[in-house]
């Protein structure tokens, strides 16, 4: 049986002093270079898999530092500091000469404790009863069944826009796949840029720093299994070429699984 295109796009091989060779996946490109999540979702798996981790990822943030070129790359962990439970990382990946992201991870041995959450999954029909989104025009959106509630990226690029750029979707990887950190990191960045819902114009942008936040720890990733995650972002702040959104995944049996933060740049 082959690969999950997901696992095929994220497979890394030692190569050498702590480092991960990689390549690109035509499965998951973008308008330009990759899509984000799986630059992201590349980054976690080095630190995922080096001999060295301790415990499971509880923050995450990737930096585009460069647009990615379609090929082959290599990714450079290490651990700038290890702790009794918590751990440190910096991830650089490289092509050519050229640092075209970095990262960091903290991961930590999670210990039982008090737990509440602030954030409430929102009310919503059941997945399959949502009809599914279709927009093509890129590999990567075929790599995820999307089902929006609200906030879809405009038809019309007339400038009229909304006043509030919440969106809010069913989501799951496409074929299904089993839920982990990787992936979930991978689909902390399926929100379309909040400044086309607010200006329904074919604004030029790019994400220059994404953070993920896990509340979920392996156990509830597990049960999450392969089910659908109901996804929300809101934008915050526009202005002097950036912006950002905030968001966040519940599963379908309404766990708080993770929360993102990303800022983006665009242009007039």
């Amino acid at each position: 049986m082959s690969a999950h295109p997901f696992d095929a796009a994220i497979a890394l091989q030692p190569a050498g002093g702590g480092a991960f060779a990689g390549q690109t996946s035509p499965a998951y490109a973008n308008f330009i270079g990759p899509y984000g999540g799986i630059t992201a979702a590349q980054c976690l798996q080095a630190v995922l898999q080096h001999p060295e981790r301790l415990g499971d990822p509880v923050a995450f943030t990737v930096n585009f530092a460069a647009a990615v070129a379609d090929g082959p790359f290599e990714l450079r962990p290490r651990a700038a500091r290890t702790n009794r439970s918590t751990q440190h990382w910096i991830v650089e990946m490289v092509q050519g000469d050229e640092v075209v992201a970095t990262a960091t991870a903290l991961t930590a041995v999670r210990r039982p404790t008090w737990g509440g959450h602030e954030a409430h999954k929102p009310e919503a029909p059941p997945p399959l009863e949502v009809k599914r989104t279709t927009r093509r025009g890129v590999a990567w959106l075929e790599r995820y069944e999307m089902r929006f509630l609200l906030g879809m990226i405009p038809r019309d690029w007339d400038g009229g826009g909304v006043a509030e750029s919440l969106s809010r979707l069913w989501v799951r990887d496409d074929p299904p796949r089993p839920l982990d950190f990787a992936s979930l990191a991978a689909l902390c960045d399926v929100f379309f840029p909040r400044i086309w819902l607010r200006r329904a114009r074919q604004t030029p942008l790019g994400t220059v720093s994404m953070t993920v936040y896990f509340h979920a720890t392996a156990a509830e990733l597990a049960a999450a299994g392969e089910g659908f995650l109901l996804a929300q972002a809101r934008g915050q702040g526009f202005g002097s070429g950036y912006f950002d959104h905030g968001g966040q995944l519940w599963s379908e049996s309404g766990s708080l699984l993770a929360t993102t933060h990303q800022v983006m740049y665009y242009k007039e």
